[in-house]
């Protein structure tokens, strides 16, 4: 099969050329584009992925924080691998317009947070196959190594920033509720609303319970005005 420019280009960007083709088209595929045959998918691609990339992060933050507590990695990590960051780093690769959808996930008219982050871990999944640990670790460190140097959010996420400003103030442990649940199995939509004590309620959607809570803490968080770099612990 010809290598085309476009797959030449996101390789470039990616920072890795494929010896086996299949392996990038199963890691661009969504399961709603595979007429039922989801071995082509990137679903088990991204279950290998993830774990290349946290054991790659993980080696960079220890010998990037020698002084650091096992806490402070635990927290640097979370940032870097929570499926927001690997989106990003999904977009900055211009994933985007390789993915191959369904038509019910195309005519949505965007790609969703949740499907970028499994494709960037997936596309590691990928060459990790292809080449071995030392190539997906390369590719690893050069996208995510600028991110660990100069974090762009808190290093809590915002679940556990809205638990430590709840309980710093004498209050219950916040509580979420699922409201809805719609879509299909493979792209649902969850809405979920945060409770805490003398609040008001918010709510929040996202494409997993876990990204629903953390945008309804998140959105909370925003509604109140609390300042999440200016929480006790943080490094």
């Amino acid at each position: 099969m010809a290598r085309h420019a476009d797959l030449r280009a996101l390789e470039a960007r990616i920072g890795h050329r494929f010896g086996d083709e299949t392996l990038i088209a199963a890691a661009l595929t969504h399961v709603s584009a595979a007429n039922g045959q989801k071995r082509v998918t990137y679903q088990r691609l991204e279950f290998l992925g993830d774990r290349v990339l946290g054991l790659v992060v993980s080696e960079m933050l220890y010998d990037a924080f020698p002084e650091a507590e096992e806490g402070e990695l635990s927290r640097r990590l979370a940032a870097l691998v929570r499926k927001e960051s690997c989106a990003e780093v999904a977009l900055e690769w211009s994933v985007e317009a390789h993915i191959r959808l369904g038509d019910s996930e195309r005519a949505t008219g965007v790609v969703k947070t949740a499907i970028l982050g499994d494709v960037c871990e997936s596309i590691i999944g990928a060459v990790f196959l292809d080449a071995g640990y030392l190539s997906a670790r390369d590719v690893v460190v050069r996208a995510f190594e600028p991110k660990m140097r100069a974090p762009c959010r808190p290093l809590r996420d915002a679940k556990t920033a809205l638990q430590e400003w709840a309980q710093s103030r004498g209050l219950s442990t916040p509580l979420y509720r699922e409201l809805s649940r719609r879509g299909p199995d493979h792209a649902p939509e969850f809405t979920i609303a945060v409770t805490v004590q003398g609040f008001a309620p918010v709510e929040a959607t996202g494409g997993s319970k876990r990204l629903a809570e953390q945008a309804a803490a998140g959105a909370f968080i925003a509604r109140e005005g609390i300042d999440q770099d200016d929480r006790k612990g943080v490094a």
